[in-house]
C-alpha cells in the first residue's frame, strides 16, 4: 500500500499541468489565470513540506519517497519555470530568462546523469540531497511568485537561484567523483 506521503507527491507531480495550462492560456483579458497558477504552484510548494513532515513523523520514508519527491518537486518547478519562459504571450514581468532554465537544467541533467552513473558502477542508489540542493530548490521556486506577480525583487531572487544552483551542482558532481573514487 503506497504511503500518505508519496501520494502527496504524486499529486504534486498532477499539479504541474495545472500551472503550465494556466500559463498557456494566460492573457490580459484573463489575467486571473497568473493567480491560478501561482495558487496551483504555491499549493505544490506547501504540499513538499507536508509530505516530507508527514514521511519523517509517521516513519513512511521509503525508497519510492526518495525518488518521487525531487522528481516531483523538479518537475513543479521545471515545467514552471520553461512556461514563464517559453510562452511568449506573458508580460515581459512576468517572464523568465532562457539563461536561467539552462543553468537549472544543466545542474539537473549532471545530477541525474551522475545519479545514473553511481548506481552503474557501484549498484547503489543514493539520493540524499544536500543542505545546499535544499536552499536552491527553495530559491528556484521563489523565482515563480516573484515572476507571476512582477516583483520587483524577480532579478534579486533569479541571481541568487542562479548562484546557488551552480555551486549545489558543483557540490553533487565533487560528492558524486568522491562516492566513485570510494
Amino acid at each position: 500500500m503506497m504511503s500518505l506521503a508519496n501520494k502527496i507527491s504524486i499529486g504534486r507531480i498532477l499539479l504541474a499541468p495545472g500551472v503550465v495550462a494556466a500559463l498557456l492560456y494566460y492573457d490580459p483579458q484573463h489575467d486571473g489565470l497568473r493567480y491560478v497558477a501561482l495558487a496551483l504552484f504555491l499549493l505544490g510548494v506547501c504540499s513538499d513540506a507536508v509530505d516530507g513532515f508527514i514521511a519523517r513523523s509517521q516513519q513512511q520514508q521509503s525508497q519510492l519517497g526518495t525518488v518521487l519527491d525531487p522528481i516531483a518537486d523538479k518537475l513543479l518547478v521545471v515545467s514552471a519555470l520553461i512556461s514563464l519562459s517559453a510562452i511568449r504571450a506573458l508580460p515581459e514581468g512576468m517572464r523568465v530568462p532562457g539563461w536561467f532554465n539552462l543553468i537549472v537544467i544543466s545542474r539537473d541533467v549532471v545530477v541525474i546523469v551522475g545519479t545514473m552513473l553511481l548506481f552503474a558502477f557501484t549498484g547503489k542508489f543514493s539520493v540524499k540531497p544536500s543542505w545546499l540542493g535544499k536552499w536552491t530548490i527553495a530559491m528556484q521556486m521563489a523565482v515563480v511568485p516573484a515572476a507571476l506577480l512582477e516583483w520587483p525583487i524577480k532579478p534579486v531572487a533569479l541571481g541568487v537561484a542562479a548562484i546557488l544552483t551552480i555551486l549545489s551542482g558543483i557540490g553533487y558532481l565533487r560528492e558524486g567523483t568522491r562516492m566513485l573514487g570510494a
